[in-house]
């Protein structure tokens, strides 16, 4: 291998540091490392990559970066971008914060909160015909499914709001309760 050819192959350390980084939060939030560094390579590479050059880059086997590659693309967190006059698959990353932000939301919506609200309309329903289930623990129950349903509104309700105002609302952080009823002006 030529030098120029090693040189080509290293990220540079901010880079790099960020890949590994975001593969250990990945790892943390329940994804797969690969998937989260590889995620975070094509976010922050100025051009598309093949998996060829992922799988170079990250150090990582080409069947890895394979499966990882699909496991982004059905997240809609990448894409397929056509080179002329090349026949390999290139990939890029959403590069929209506000847009990444909202295709994991729906993703982790459809596969945590759905089914976690299924289960517990089957529990609540289930507690509520069985005398032998304690008073509290059926009241808990249809606290938690009413917390969780509450959440899943909220959800879908700020599936509507424009990304500018959903961005402007969360930077108004606390200061949001002042606009609610009976809060204090200052």
């Amino acid at each position: 291998m030529t030098e120029l050819s090693e040189a080509r192959k290293r990220l540079p350390l901010a880079i790099e540091r960020f890949v590994l980084h975001w593969g250990d939060l990945g790892g943390r939030w329940g994804v797969n490392r690969s998937v989260s560094q590889i995620h975070a390579l094509l976010y922050v590479s100025e051009r598309p990559c093949t998996a060829e050059e992922i799988a170079d880059l990250l150090g990582l086997a080409r069947s890895n970066v394979s499966t990882s590659i699909k496991e982004l693309l059905a997240w809609g967190l990448i894409r397929r971008v056509p080179i002329k006059g090349d026949r390999r698959e290139h990939f890029e990353a959403e590069a929209d914060i506000w847009e990444m932000f909202r295709r994991i939301a729906a993703g982790r919506k459809e596969r945590e909160l759905d089914p976690a609200i299924a289960a517990l309309r089957g529990c609540v329903a289930e507690a509520r015909s069985d005398a032998t289930v304690h008073p509290v623990a059926a009241a808990r129950l249809a606290a938690l499914l009413g917390f969780v349903e509450t959440l899943d509104r909220w959800y879908a309700q700020m599936l509507s709001v424009p990304m500018d105002k959903l961005a402007a609302l969360i930077r108004l952080g606390t200061r949001i309760v002042g606009f609610l009823p009976g809060a204090r002006k200052k």
